[in-house]
């Protein structure tokens, strides 16, 4: 007898029904699966997780390499450091990755949700974690509804330990690069870590824990934006999973060996693998939908019945509105265009601005009292310059002012300053003229570093004077 594929009741595709890839609570269990796109997710993800779970480890130059120093306001990326003067580029940072999910959601639609999105990548490992502990779909839901016994607890117990286990090292190493890791993980180990500390590690090891172990989906279809405005940036050339209805209706069974033309069937057989492996348990046979995450599971899933039934896959593919309809996706059009080049415009932008980073930081704030009359007769402001040396060296700097004829820089010009080092030198400005031009003029300070005089910095003030004395 010929093998058959396992099907189940057949209906109308006039009149579809919601099958959900869940039990009869309309808990969503996943089937397991392999495919083309599955492997590049978990490839990805794992790439991922190397460099999350990772990088928070590795040591550069006798300090984290990655370190979010809040108590000494600084930001260490390898060799670089970043002070909050320079938050500027965060935002610009910021803005080039919401430009660049715009161009790519052009493109192929929710590809971020499905391969990249900490969301989806976590709710990937805790359903690995729930099958190797709770068995395959079938098993699972026997389980779920199964009655409490050592078999369903010792089960259930084990799930929730992976998950737990994964969520603490998750909170860890978030908090890790905000706090040295290395002290941070012993005092979690031997039981002191206390304080704020504490606190964060325990709310995304909660948060992990309920965003990827129970509420997966939901975050998805209920609480990301992504999902309610990403209709706005799709247009009919958008590459997004869809099923072409025109070659798979109509739907129904039929032995291996048969041709879907002989019993006026289409390609689809109606096993509905593409719902049970659906993450957020859509049928993706009733059209594109806000609950879609792109993942590809459904391409996967359905090339394998493809491959077995002996036809063509892509019967569920990555391609457009006007693929479907017979014509040709265009991959170059004009709001594609428009969001890349403002994309790489942005990049450019900001790899200048890092080149151009100033290495020395200076900041002036003028004394609260107006002006005083100095021993010589001369009327005086006074100063509070702090410097910020932003290298990674010992670095010496002379100050001065620039433009300033008529004006007497006064106190200590030279200063000397340790990698990463922050002093306040306090100075006066003497004003050499007996009367000044006007009440209030602009003064520009500079620091300047001695041996190379391209690290510098400059900074307005004001300098104030009576003009009758």
């Amino acid at each position: 007898m010929s093998e058959r594929i396992p099907t189940v009741e057949t209906f109308e595709p006039i009149h579809p029904k919601k099958v959900k890839a869940a039990a009869r609570d309309n808990l969503i269990h996943t089937r397991s699966f392999t495919g083309l796109y599955r492997t590049l997710r978990m490839s990805g993800g794992a790439l991922l997780f190397l460099a999350f779970f990772g990088t928070v480890w590795l040591n550069w130059g006798g300090r984290q390499a990655v370190l979010w120093d809040l108590a000494e306001s600084k930001f260490h990326i390898f060799g670089a450091t970043f002070w909050p003067q320079d938050f500027i580029l965060l935002s610009a940072l910021l803005i080039i990755c919401a430009f660049g999910l715009f161009a790519v959601t052009v493109f192929a639609g929710r590809v971020w949700c499905g391969y990249t999105c900490p969301q989806s990548v976590f709710t990937w490992l805790f359903m690995w974690c729930e099958k190797i502990s709770e068995g395959e779909r079938n098993q699972r839901i026997k389980l779920h509804a199964a009655p409490w016994g050592l078999n369903k607890l010792a089960r259930r117990s084990a799930k929730h330990t992976l998950w737990l286990g994964i969520s603490v090292l998750t909170g860890l190493t978030f908090v890790g690069y905000f706090t040295p890791i290395r002290p941070l993980a012993a005092e979690l180990l031997t039981w002191q870590l206390g304080g704020v500390s504490l606190f964060w590690v325990l709310f995304f090891t909660a948060a992990t824990y309920l965003n990827a172990g129970w509420l997966r989906e939901a975050v998805c279809m209920h609480m990301c934006p992504y999902a309610r405005f990403q209709s706005v940036m799709f247009d009919k050339d958008t590459l997004a999973v869809a099923y072409d209805a025109a070659r798979g209706e109509r739907r129904g069974p039929r032995r291996r060996e048969v041709r879907s033309a002989d019993v006026g069937l289409g390609d689809c057989i109606d096993c509905q693998l593409c719902v049970q492996v659906c993450p957020t348990g859509i049928d993706i046979r009733d059209g594109l939908q806000m609950a879609c995450i792109g993942c590809a599971a459904c391409i996967d899933a359905c090339d394998s019945i493809m491959d077995k039934m002996g036809y063509a896959r892509g019967l569920v593919s990555y391609t457009s509105e006007h693929q479907l309809q017979g014509g040709k996706t265009r991959l170059l059009r004009p709001r594609l265009i428009g969001y890349s080049a403002v994309l790489l415009v942005m990049i450019a932008a900001l790899v200048l601005a890092l080149v151009e980073r100033p290495m020395v930081s200076l900041d002036v704030t003028k004394d609260r009292g107006l002006f005083r009359e100095n021993s010589e007769g001369l009327i005086e402001n006074i100063y509070s310059l702090k410097v910020i040396n932003k290298t990674q060296q010992h670095q010496d700097y002379r100050l001065a002012l620039v433009d300033a004829e008529g004006f007497r820089l006064q106190g200590e010009t030279r200063i000397s300053l340790a990698p990463g080092e922050i002093v306040n030198v306090p100075v006066s400005v003497a004003l050499l003229a007996d009367t000044p031009a006007s009440s209030s003029q602009t003064l520009r300070f500079k620091v300047m570093d001695v041996d190379e005089p391209w690290i510098y910095s400059v900074a307005d003030s004001r300098f104030v004077a009576p003009l009758n004395r």
